[in-house]
């Protein structure tokens, strides 16, 4: 018997078994399918949150301060010092200091409430130089930046997110108009584009101003002259190491300290924080597949279940066949090609299941986070539903090829 007749033969008989071979690609289908769905889940969500990362500009380094200790000896978290002062960003800035530096743009943060007319809204409001455009990798919708002449006169102007922009206004058209900040009236110069959102806040309800604007005008005290983060652009890719070095270097001699275990700052990279999400999420992917992988367990042994079934079925079958002269190699065959048959067919129905599901999901649980269907993981989900199918039809078609010809024919 050739492989044609052997395939032929294996379809028919389970055709002629519908509703059994049905429910035994079900247990297949739903294993594949899962595995689909949770690799791509592990996928999107990595994808989802390196754009984010990416959001924040590229080559870049961010310094933030030390944390600080109050009079009850009650210790705050990194960032919570003020260590990190204007003089630092200005020195940084210093291409002969920090040549694989190429543009520096500190941050103040301070969150105010902004008034247009009978309108109000809360936000952050940043206040930075004029290279923050180019170091956060933003642009505009509409207007300008603020100049460095703004910076140095400490200009009343602010750029608005295109979210702060239409809850004040109704609209992202908002060149020109004024808003007040801290009782103090600013004149909206531009409007940012929309960048959406990175993993602790809305990047598009915001409020940019000069640095010294927001000193003077706004946050004032002993601590107008410190800033929350300085946000580093190193040359290429390649100096971002080189960067870092000399940020380091540089920040400790500014601040007389002895070496890096002493720091009052900390510099990250947005290299290592992708690296660290990346290797989360792979790890969650894992686990999710694996977990899902077990339902193909399950399904192989549903596999085995039903050959065995069809083993005793068809044990007058077998006997004829060996009485007739069928050697043990057909028989074994015979019954292999029925269960990979099962094995493939769960493994392409739960291919195209996972693959409808990933354009479904989304919608269905209302997130932003995409399914990815990945071309390598469906091929080898439905390879593995193959040899699934092999190794669990192995014990019944070894069974049924070693069954005696004389004992199959006796059975009633």
């Amino acid at each position: 018997m050739n492989w044609v007749e052997i395939l032929r033969t294996a379809g028919a008989s389970l055709v002629a078994h519908r509703l059994r071979s049905a429910l035994t690609v079900l247990g297949i289908l739903i294993g594949i399918a899962a595995v689909v769905l949770s690799v791509g889940l592990g996928l999107g969500s990595q994808q989802q949150v390196g754009a984010q990362i990416s959001a924040l500009g590229s080559n870049l380094l961010i310094v933030t301060p030390g944390s600080s200790t109050s009079t009850a000896g009650i210790r705050g978290g990194f960032g919570s010092a003020s260590t990190l002062t204007v003089s630092d960003a200005t020195a940084l800035a210093n291409r002969v200091a920090a040549p694989d530096i190429a543009a520096v743009a500190p941050e103040k943060d301070s969150s105010q409430t902004l008034a247009a007319g009978s309108t109000n809204w809360t936000t952050s409001v940043i206040g930075t130089t004029d290279s923050w455009l180019g170091v956060r990798s933003r642009t505009l919708a509409d207007g300008d930046f603020f100049t460095a002449t703004d910076v140095e006169n400490a200009s009343a102007v602010t750029v608005l997110g295109s979210a702060t922009a239409t809850e004040l206004f109704g609209t992202t058209n908002a060149v020109g108009q004024t808003v007040t900040i801290n009782s103090q009236p600013f004149t909206v110069v531009g409007v940012l584009a929309s960048a959406g959102s990175n993993s602790t806040s809305n990047l598009d309800d915001e409020a940019v101003m000069p640095i010294t604007a927001l000193a003077n005008d706004i946050a004032g005290g002993s601590t107008r002259n410190s800033v929350s983060t300085i946000y580093l652009k190193a040359a290429s890719q390649q100096t971002l190491s080189a960067a870092y070095q000399e940020a380091d270097a540089l920040l400790l001699n500014l601040h007389r300290l002895s070496g890096s275990a002493n720091a009052d700052f900390t510099i990250s990279s947005q290299n290592a924080l992708l690296a660290t999400v990346t290797s989360v999420s792979k790890t969650l992917t894992v686990l999710l597949a694996g977990i899902a992988a077990l339902s193909l367990l399950v399904g192989g042994i549903g596999v085995m279940n039903i050959m065995l079934v069809s083993v005793t079925e068809r044990t007058r079958e077998i006997g004829l066949r060996k009485a007739i002269g069928a050697p043990p190699t057909a028989i074994r065959r015979q019954f292999l090609a029925e269960a990979i048959a099962l094995g493939l067919t769960g493994g392409l129905l739960g291919a195209l299941l996972g693959i409808l599901g990933a354009r479904l999901l989304p919608t269905l649980l209302s997130t932003t986070t995409p399914v990815i269907v990945s071309a390598p993981v469906v091929i080898g989900a439905v390879a593995v539903s193959m040899i699934i199918g092999l190794i669990f039809g192995v014990y019944p078609a070894t069974r049924a090829a070693r069954m005696a010809p004389i004992d199959a024919l006796r059975t009633e």
